[in-house]
């Protein structure tokens, strides 16, 4: 697949943040926000609380990071990662319980929730299910047109979104290997994460020159590409962040935070 022409291409790091449970710590967040362009931050339901938003929102401030809702299934003791069937209405008000929940604590230092996207099994879910991923993107579009929807690229989260014309970062994973389908590996198998910082630079920067996903197969699957995602929670996390953002700058590419990105301005 021939590469494309990078120079002067904006790209976005995002991160889940403020997500301190007792199956997860923050500690890495300060050095993590000075690292990324944009943070998802826990709301609640999967993880942390009004200190860790408060903590997150102040240190993003400082480092020009913009910030974003992080809603889950409410279910802090699996951290957001079993599946729920839930209603309509049931996901509808999830969404918009935990946008108004960061957003008010946003509000007092002065900023804005610019972006959403989704946590753990209610993300897996939705890249799977269209009628789950239009509930979602419908009841983001209804908060309000200008928030941007982080999806992962290819998915029918991705394909809701479009079809009622929204503002839309599509998502890469630094840190994880992706099936022939173009899903990502589940947390199950043992090649399901990157832990190797030098692995997950190079897997991202063929990714974003070739705007394609790089299957575990060896197979490619050209798709949008405008954010990538690092996960906090693994203990390579730091240096892999560092790792990535270091190659993308040195192979010509715009780091931005997402409500600064050309394409939604």
């Amino acid at each position: 697949m021939l590469y494309l022409t990078i120079m002067e291409m904006e790209i976005n790091i995002n991160c889940d943040l403020g997500e301190k449970s007792k199956l997860h710590s923050n500690k890495h967040d300060p050095d993590l926000l000075k690292i990324v362009n944009s943070a998802n931050v826990a709301c609640g339901f999967h993880a942390g609380d009004e200190e860790t938003m408060n903590q997150v929102i102040e240190i993003s401030k400082k480092n020009n990071v913009s910030i974003g809702a992080h809603p889950s299934f409410n279910d802090p003791e699996n951290f957001g990662r079993e599946r729920m069937n839930l209603s309509s209405s049931e996901i509808k008000k999830l969404i918009v319980d935990q946008y108004n929940i960061l957003q008010k604590v946003a509000s007092n230092h002065g900023e804005n929730v610019s972006h959403i996207k989704p946590h753990g099994a209610l993300n897996n879910m939705a890249c799977e299910d269209l009628e789950l991923a239009t509930t979602i993107a419908k009841t983001i579009k209804e908060i309000s047109k200008d928030l941007i929807y982080l999806v992962p690229t290819g998915s029918k989260m991705e394909i809701a979104a479009k079809k009622l014309d929204m503002k839309i970062a599509c998502e890469i994973f630094a840190d994880r290997n992706y099936e022939d389908d173009g899903n990502l590996v589940s947390r199950k198998k043992s090649n399901a994460l990157i832990t190797d910082p030098e692995q997950a630079k190079q897997h991202v920067l063929k990714m974003v020159k070739t705007q394609s996903l790089n299957c575990h197969s060896g197979k490619q699957i050209p798709c949008e590409i405008d954010s990538v995602c690092i996960h906090g929670d693994n203990l390579s996390s730091l240096a892999t962040a560092n790792a990535i953002k270091s190659n993308l700058l040195e192979n010509g590419l715009i780091l931005k935070k997402l409500c600064s990105m050309k394409k939604f301005l």
